[in-house]
């Protein structure tokens, strides 16, 4: 079951039936299938991304719509892209996402032994053979979109012949790439997808899950659909790209003693500008360091976007908002970013925090004075606590926050000029203090009487509010100020090298920042909005107990466009 929020509910209910629920409903209703079972299937070959995102949405989400179940199953065919740290990341992912799969987790590699013995069955059947074409004779074989492929020299083996070779396939007799297991089908179909795929190829690799029991591997064509089928899928729910494999994995079911009958169905995946979903590009970012792991908060991992403070909600939220369609297209990666402000709007807490400080000194504040300001947990929230802030003779504010002169669009602290502290008194810039090169390092202001609630009394008004904490009684701590990753909307597209598009400011590490102290009891991946500043989360891998980093989730408002159209 899936921890949805109320927003998301309400936004599920209000949206019309997409086409794969239509299906489902009209299947229940016909008798065509008794129960929805659904699965999610990744390959553990790396992370998951936001596309995945999508479909564990759909496809969770479609189980439980419909009461039914969704399976989680690992596509484990390919023991020399596979790892465990890839396994342990994704059920870790499914679970954040706030979903629990049914039973236990499935493997492919569970169906080993089932698969093979229906590889069998289609020798002896006449519909397989044992194929030593090498790679490239077999693309030459092919054929090509226009024109038929040819009947491979080994096509019409005996079935004893094929029975024998790929025995020994499974043995291990013979090497890598020298023999392949070949469904017969045709080879002049117009479909490429039937002209005798692969089935069974050599791979002399350890397995994660099965060790160095196996020297022969399902193709995940041949695998799929029976795995499905095992485990009594009834919609095998994927994307557009395998819409061209149906007509094989039909083909499979149809010619298999299988137990069920799943059917598929395609929908259109998640393309997002400024954004690359490519596992190969993702572990090259990963492999040449220009990003600190899948889990940098730059990626578009579903780790990197928890560690970053990606709210899951936000994300189903997100998934549900952009629909189900078999159109393809691209969606503004700014819908995802208004979804996370939209929910950290109404559920994080407030804080100040202090980025780049600036030294202020309340001449005429007593230096032995601590008062107690008090400021709400949230504007609109009752069941939030509220915060109490340490008033002191020093402060620090931002250096943005103060210049010696300043026109009147200026709406901060200026010699001369006054300016409220956030839920604190008035104060007037009076002077500053200069280090050698002339940068301004202290700033001399005085406090405005009676003007804790309210305004001054001389009818001298403040020019505007800016945040600040304790100089004496605050938390040090490191903030990293965290942007998209490129800076083209379409990193990938072409021919171009996505390296080139990498944002140089995607990332700024400020090490000295001043947080209210109340934030020294900050829970990793809790979610705080600081004043003026934006949206931050404590970080789940830099952290510790001499200081505390925070990550930048997201501004207040979305300023990318703003900005690019200044470039």
């Amino acid at each position: 079951m899936s921890d949805k929020s109320p927003s998301e509910g309400k936004a599920a209910a209000n949206k019309p039936a997409h086409f794969i629920q239509q299906i489902i409903r009209k299947d229940l209703d016909s008798g065509v299938a008794e129960q929805v079972i659904t699965r999610f299937p990744p390959e553990p070959n790396g992370y998951l991304h936001i596309g995945h995102a999508k479909s564990i949405v759909l496809n969770f989400g479609m189980a439980e719509e419909f009461g039914g179940a969704c399976h989680l199953r690992f596509d484990d065919t390919n023991p020399a892209r596979e790892e465990e740290e890839y396994v342990q990341s994704i059920k870790a992912d499914v679970k954040w996402l706030g979903f629990q799969w049914s039973g236990p987790v499935r493997y492919t590699s569970d169906y080993f032994q089932v698969l093979y013995d229906w590889a069998l069955h289609l020798i002896k059947a006449g519909k397989a053979y044992v194929c030593d074409l090498s790679p490239d004779q077999a693309r030459e074989y092919r054929g090509t979109l226009t024109e038929p492929g040819t009947n491979s020299p080994y096509r019409d083996r005996s079935v004893e012949e094929n029975l024998e070779l790929f025995e020994q396939m499974r043995r291990g007799d013979h090497e890598e790439g020298s023999r392949v297991l070949r469904a017969k089908i045709d080879m002049a179909s117009p479909n490429i997808n039937l002209r005798d795929p692969i089935i069974y190829r050599i791979k002399k690799a350890y397995h994660h899950h099965t060790g160095d029991t196996w020297n022969v591997y399902p193709s995940y064509d041949f695998a799929h659909g029976q795995s499905d089928a095992i485990e009594g899928v009834s919609h095998s729910i994927c994307t557009l790209e395998f819409e061209d494999h149906r007509p094989l994995y039909d083909w499979f079911l149809e010619n298999l003693p299988v137990p069920a009958r799943p059917r598929q169905y395609e929908f259109a995946r998640l393309n997002i500008n400024y954004t690359i979903t490519s596992k190969r590009k993702l572990k090259q970012l990963v492999d040449e360091q220009h990003v600190d792991g899948w889990d940098d908060p730059r990626m578009p991992t579903i780790s990197g976007m928890r560690r970053r403070g990606y709210p899951p909600q936000a994300l189903r939220n997100f998934c549900t908002s952009i629909g189900v369609t078999r159109s393809d297209s691209v969606v503004d990666v700014g819908m995802l970013e208004y979804e996370v402000r939209d929910y950290l709007d109404k559920n994080a807490p407030r804080a100040m925090c202090v980025l780049r400080p600036l030294k202020v000194t309340l001449t005429n504040y007593p230096v032995d004075l601590l008062e107690q300001m008090h400021a709400p947990g949230h504007p609109n929230r009752d069941d939030f606590s509220e915060r109490v802030l340490p008033f002191t003779h020093t402060l620090f504010i931002e250096q943005e926050d103060f210049r010696e002169e300043a026109n009147k669009k200026y709406k901060r602290l200026v010699l001369g000029k006054r300016v409220r502290l956030r839920n604190a008194y008035v104060i007037e810039a009076e002077d500053v203090v200069k280090n050698e090169q002339g940068e301004i390092i202290e700033v001399l202001a005085k406090v405005i009487d009676d003007t804790l609630g309210k305004d001054p009394e001389d009818g001298v008004k403040p020019k505007g509010v800016i945040h600040w904490v304790s100089a004496t009684h605050n938390l040090n701590c490191e903030v990293r100020l965290y942007d998209r990753l490129f800076t083209d909307p379409a990193p990938g597209s072409g021919d171009k090298n996505f390296l080139d598009a990498i944002n140089p400011d995607s990332l700024q590490v400020l090490s000295d920042c001043k947080a209210e102290i109340s934030l020294a009891g900050a829970k990793v991946n809790k979610h705080f909005q600081f004043e003026r500043t934006g949206y931050f989360c404590l970080d789940s891998k830099y952290t510790s107990l001499d200081k505390p980093v925070f990550n930048r989730t997201i501004e207040l408002r979305d300023t990318w466009a703003k900005i690019q159209q200044q470039q």
